[in-house]
């Protein structure tokens, strides 16, 4: 939006204002572009103080209140994960929610309980043995189950 052009519709009616060849339009101008730079800073940080439309500082200073590094992660991708280890709260160590955890950042992970209490067990669904990325899903498995939880990782032996 112009703001300047719109301070001048605003005016104008009142008849009092020469606009051709004096410094009132002039300066209608320079107010409104400064209008429109606060604008343009308005809707900026409108948007990246929202979760699902942050596309980078936002998303940076979320993932810094969370103690996490920025990935390769596509702004989407990230933006998921994001909600996802935000959803993660008080008592939320239900199989269900640790699930919910590892599939919202991307985890192709499944947690099951075992028969020794605060020990899970994590396993890979569709891959046969030790995936080739394990270390990396394993740092990123164990950021996000709670810390008491012991893991063991299961694998495939076949399909």
């Amino acid at each position: 939006m112009n703001h300047g052009q719109h301070l001048r519709d605003l005016l104008e009616p009142l008849g009092v204002y020469r606009w051709e060849g004096s410094f009132q339009w002039g300066e209608l101008q320079s107010e409104g572009a400064a209008l429109d730079s606060v604008a343009d800073a308005l809707a900026s940080l409108q948007q990246e103080m929202n979760l699902t439309t942050a596309q980078g500082e936002g998303l940076d200073r979320v993932l810094e209140l969370l103690g996490r590094e920025r990935d390769r992660e596509d702004p989407e991708t990230l933006r998921e994960t994001l909600a996802a280890l935000l959803r993660i709260g008080n008592g939320a160590f239900t199989l269900a929610a640790m699930n919910d955890a590892l599939r919202g950042c991307g985890i192709p992970a499944v947690v099951e309980e075992t028969e020794t209490k605060q020990v899970v067990a994590v396993s890979f669904p569709g891959v046969v043995g030790v995936p080739e990325d394990f270390a990396r899903r394993k740092e990123r498995v164990e950021a996000i189950l709670p810390c008491h939880l012991q893991v063991e990782y299961r694998f495939a032996e076949t399909e």
